[in-house]
Formats: C-alpha cells, structure tokens, sequence
C-alpha cells in the first residue's frame, strides 16, 4: 500500500522545517502565524490521524484477495470404563483462499480507496480553514495594533490644538469656549487611545488562542506595511469571474471530498449486490493425529461453492439502502458545487471593494493630513476657528481608521478568495512578503 502523502499546498512550507510549536524571537509574521496555527491546532492532528485510519482500511480491503493460513492443534486425555486412559493429539495446518465472488472485494477495495481520498480532500479543507482563521486572527491583530498608533497620534494632535488654544486664551486673543472645546477634544482623543490599545490587547488574546496558546502569551508582531501588494500591481485573481468558479470546481478540496464519497457510496452498491451472488472458495492443509502411539497422517484440498438462495431480502434492502445513500452523496456534491461558486462571487466582490478602498483611503489620508495641517497653521495665525481646527483634526483621525480597515479587508478578503479558490496556501503569503500580488 501505497504511503499516505501530505497535500502540496501543505508541503509546500511543512517540508522544509520541524513543525513549529514556540513563538519565534523575532517579531511575529503571518507565515509564522500559520505554522504555529497547524501545527498546534488540534483539528490539524484529528484529519492527520483519521487519514491514517483511512489509509489502514485500504490495506484491510486489499487483504480480501490474499489466501489466510490458520494453524489448529489440540491435545485430549479419554478415560474408558476398565480404568485404562489414553492420549490423544491432533494439529493441522488449513489454506483458505476465496477464488470468485463476482465483484466483491474489487468493490470494497474501490469504496475503501475512494474514503481515502475523501479523507485526504477533507485534510486539505480543514488545513485550509485553519490557515484562513489563523490569517484572520493575525490581521486583526495587527490591525489592532495599528490602529493604536492612529489613535496615538490624534491624542499627539489634539494635545497640539488644546495648547494651541490655551495659548491664545493665556493672551486674551480665544474664548473661554475654545480652549474647553480643544480640552474636550483632548479628553475624547485620550479615551479613543485606551480603547483601542484595550482592543489590541483583546486582538492579542484571541490570535494566541489561535496558535494553541494560553491568552496571555506575549506575542510581538511585525509591523503593519505602509504599502500593500494591491497598491503597486494588479489583482492577483484579476480573472473572469466564470473561469474563477470553473477552477475553484476543479481545485476545491471539500468537493473532491464530495466527489469521493459519492464514488465509495456507488462502490457500496456494489458490494451490497454481491452479497447476493454466489462464492467459490478453496480450502486445503496437511493433518496430523497420535491416538494412543497410533500416528496418522493425511491431508485435504476442496473447493466450496457458496450460493445464496434466500436471505430475506436481505440483500434487497442493502442495495435500495445503498443506493439511497449514493443519491444523498450526489445532491451533497452538487449543493457543495453550487456553493463554491457563491463563496468565490462573494470573496471576489468583496476583494475588488477592498482594492479600491485601499487606493481611495489612501488619498484620503493624504488630503485629511494636509487639510489638517492647514488647519492648525491657520489657527495659530489667528485666521482661522478652533471649530474649524478640531473637524479636520477629527477628519484626520478618521480617514487613518479607514486606511486601518481598508489594509486589514484587503489582506483578510485576498486569502478568502484563495481559500474559496482551494488555493490558499504559503505561496500566497510569500507573494506578500516579497511584495508581490
């Protein structure tokens, strides 16, 4: 029997390094995220080892067309009515070999292989959702984190705008009402801050338990890049939406699962058609026996034709049984066929969205930062309002949460049109790492 083999888009990076189960000492990136995610998960070692099991009862359908030897031996003491006693021994070795049965080990062999490989589609699913989810958590995460340094930097801002006031109200040139304005801005700012460093830690918390860890593991992550692969280059699954779904249908794992199981549900059929059909059987092995110092020794070859009459019907109902659970099989299939091609229109839809969020935020940020500039100059020169000053500011801090969600939707709804493709795997995050789309 042939080695059960790991899937590619697994291979691809598990094969060139012991399974990690530590944080790295470096900042933490996504490919780290997702090594640590399969490798401590327990669904990852659940799939593994029900593949295993799978893999086992392939050898034990290939069993059925090996001949069995069993060996027997026996050892008897008799007592006769005159007191006399006597021993008895017997050992025999017996070839059984079943030579026709019209189809039945063929088709437990069949059904046997096709739940291998229904086992090892649904491995590749499952490996694929656990790579999506430890993506999501990680960009989170890191989105999180991000979005603590924005609102950092609008509580830098808004402390520049209250002293700006202050300033002028110590000189008589600002109301009472603008300086409280710009306290009350400050004040706001310095709450956003620490609810959002609350949501980073929160974010930490959830990515820990993701890798395997306790939640409060202490993890570093790496920096939030500036710039995205989507920014510089076109979409990666820049493609005909028709000719999206036709490759996800050939590359999903789940339905090659679907596939397989309908296939060993047809083979079930067959096996259930066959219990009604005749067996010939061969049977053969020396014999010995020592009766009282008496040896004998002989031997036997015959062949055994099985043929079944009636069962009952028996047989009857297994087949309409069995062939009930092929069609369940089949409409599973084509519910999972129709369903792959809603989860890449969506996944694609809602990437095209995110790829011009990201180019539109980007300008955002930009025209937000200078009019924010502008804003400030003109306050200190005293041509402009303090109500003028705190809407830009307010605007600034706003169009940076947007830049913030627009980076975390881009990178979370790329991996899950992957994932929907069935081609979520390392090469994806390697792309992004070394600025590829």
């Amino acid at each position: 029997m042939a080695p059960l083999k790991v899937s590619p888009s697994l291979a691809a990076r598990v094969g060139e390094a012991p399974c990690a189960t530590a944080l790295p000492v470096t900042p933490l990136t996504a490919l780290d995220a997702v090594d640590l995610a399969l490798c401590n998960h327990p669904q990852t070692r659940e799939v593994w080892a029900s593949a295993r099991a799978q893999a086992a009862l392939v050898g034990v359908a290939r069993a059925g067309w090996l001949p069995s030897l069993d060996a027997s031996a026996s050892a008897t003491r008799f007592q006769v009515d005159d007191g006399a006693s006597y021993n008895r021994r017997a050992a025999a070795l017996t070839l059984s070999w079943l030579l026709v049965d019209f189809g039945r080990r063929s088709a437990n062999v069949e059904n046997a292989q096709q739940l291998l490989a229904a086992a090892g589609a649904t491995q590749d699913a499952m490996v694929q959702s656990l790579f999506l989810a430890a993506l999501q958590a990680y960009y989170s995460a890191q989105a999180a984190q991000a979005a603590v340094i924005s609102a950092t930097e609008a509580e830098r801002s808004a402390r520049e705008s209250y002293q700006a006031a202050d300033a002028r109200y110590g000189v008589g040139v600002a109301t009472p009402a603008d300086r409280l304005q710009a306290q009350t801005a400050l004040s706001q700012a310095t709450l956003n801050r620490i609810r959002a460093e609350g949501e980073a830690r929160n974010g930490l918390g959830a990515l820990a338990n993701a890798l395997g860890f306790a939640a409060q593991q202490s993890i570093v992550l790496a920096e939030l890049p500036a710039e995205l692969p989507a920014t510089s280059g076109e979409l990666a699954f820049q493609k005909e939406i028709d000719a999206l779904i036709a490759e996800a249908q050939a590359r999903r794992p789940d339905l090659r699962a679907a596939e397989a199981q309908l296939k060993a549900a047809e083979a079930s059929v067959d096996i259930a058609r066959s219990q009604g059909r005749p067996s010939v059987s061969l049977a053969a092995g020396p014999s010995w026996q020592n009766t009282a110092g008496v040896v004998a020794q002989g031997g036997s070859v015959g062949l055994t034709l099985n043929v079944p009459i009636f069962t009952g019907f028996d047989t009857t109902y297994r087949v309409r049984s069995a062939a009930a659970l092929a069609d369940v099989r089949a409409a599973q299939r084509d519910r999972i066929r129709n369903q792959i091609a809603l989860d890449v229109w969506r996944a694609y839809q809602s990437l095209t969205t995110a790829t011009q969020s990201l180019k539109t935020t980007a300008d955002l940020v930009a025209s937000a930062e200078q009019s924010a500039r502008v804003a400030l100059g003109r306050y200190k020169a005293g041509v402009g309002t303090v109500l003028d000053l705190l809407t830009a500011q307010s605007a600034l801090a706003s169009a940076r949460l947007q830049r913030i969600q627009a980076q975390l939707d881009w990178n979370v709804y790329r991996a899950t049109l992957a994932q929907a493709m069935g081609a979520l795997d390392y090469t994806l995050l390697q792309a992004a790492a070394e600025g590829r789309p």
